[in-house]
């Protein structure tokens, strides 16, 4: 074998040292920065499941199907460049829009408790907001881009979050270990939800089939248990939305100088960590959750109206057909 060849082969082989140890430190940093995300990311699944719930059980996986190539596409297409371009030519404007999001988790999140506490009233306001689709295929269009929207605001503070996480300096470096936590986090949300909503048909299918006493058991608890887990699930992601959005606010006013909120709430967190040093950190979050929730369910009630009144007439007009041609 030639010298020449011998060298050309060690720098090959350099060369893919390099790529393998820049694929795992992307890797890695993808980790450190989906971690820090690891509180959105855990909002994001639990919301997604009320969107889901009501459809007979074979639309229940192609709808989880759609909702995730539409959270695929947010985060690609739309947030990740987004994100990119805002932090180099815009950074000001990443704050505004995201309180301009988090806004929008608190009404619809503040719309679902309206529905439970005032039903015709609720009944009403849908009415004038959104009409009532004309038929089941309409309806889980529906269901999906309200998913697709909601879902779109959570990713965008996941991958705010994770660009946050990533040194500075590196574009092609950063965009690479987003795309990365995108993926990723896609995957975990909507695998995780796949196998919530197929739950209670699996525990059906070993209550019938299972070859043990024990196994028949387990699916018939899993049959009995999963309404209620749907429903505890259903409002654990509205309130979700609530303190997602409260937070997402209640950060932005900082971000603008209005820091006070924010420090009350820090407060009141420590005070209760205090209390109960054992589990303080369960505690404090709870207490921090809490607080940006109720924040959050003051702005949502007043959006209620201003959807209704000022949003729902304005997107009527475009909403209206126009006559046809003759």
């Amino acid at each position: 074998m030639s010298v020449g060849l011998i060298a050309l082969l060690d720098d090959v082989a350099a060369i893919a040292k390099v790529a393998a140890a820049s694929l795992d430190d992307i890797a890695g940093q993808a980790m450190k920065a989906g971690a820090k995300a690891a509180g959105a990311v855990i909002d994001d699944a639990a919301v997604t499941p009320r969107y889901i719930h009501g459809f007979s059980p074979e639309r229940e996986l192609p709808i989880v199907r759609k909702i995730a190539i539409g959270s695929i596409k947010n985060k690609l297409i739309f947030l990740l460049p987004a994100a990119l371009l805002l932090s180099l030519f815009l950074p000001w404007l990443i704050n505004p829009l995201l309180m301009i999001g988090g806004a929008y988790l608190c009404y619809e999140g503040a719309e679902k408790i309206f529905a439970m506490l005032f039903p015709h009233q609720a009944h009403h306001h849908e009415a004038k907001v959104e009409p009532s689709p004309a038929n089941a295929d309409k309806l889980e269009a529906e269901r999906v881009a309200g998913a697709i929207k909601t879902d779109f605001i959570l990713s965008a503070e996941i991958m705010t979050i994770a660009l946050a996480a990533i040194p500075s300096g590196n574009i092609a470096y950063q965009a690479a270990v987003l795309a990365l936590v995108a993926f990723g986090i896609t995957g975990i949300v909507y695998g995780g939800v796949a196998l919530i909503v197929k739950a209670d048909d699996f525990g059906l299918y070993l209550a019938k089939n299972g070859r043990t006493g024990w196994g028949r058991a387990l699916g018939r608890g899993i049959v009995k248990a999963m309404p209620g887990f749907m429903k505890t699930l259903a409002l654990v992601g509205t309130a979700a939305m609530v303190w997602v959005g409260g937070g997402i606010i209640v950060h932005g006013l900082a971000g603008f100088g209005l820091d006070a909120p924010e420090h009350w709430i820090e407060d009141a967190a420590h005070a209760v960590e205090a209390i109960v040093p054992a589990i303080g950190g369960v505690i404090g979050w709870l207490t921090t959750a809490t607080l940006a929730g109720i924040l959050g369910l003051i702005v949502g009630f007043v959006l209620i109206p201003v959807a209704e009144y000022a949003i729902a007439p304005v997107l009527g007009i475009f909403r209206k057909e126009k006559p046809a041609a003759h």
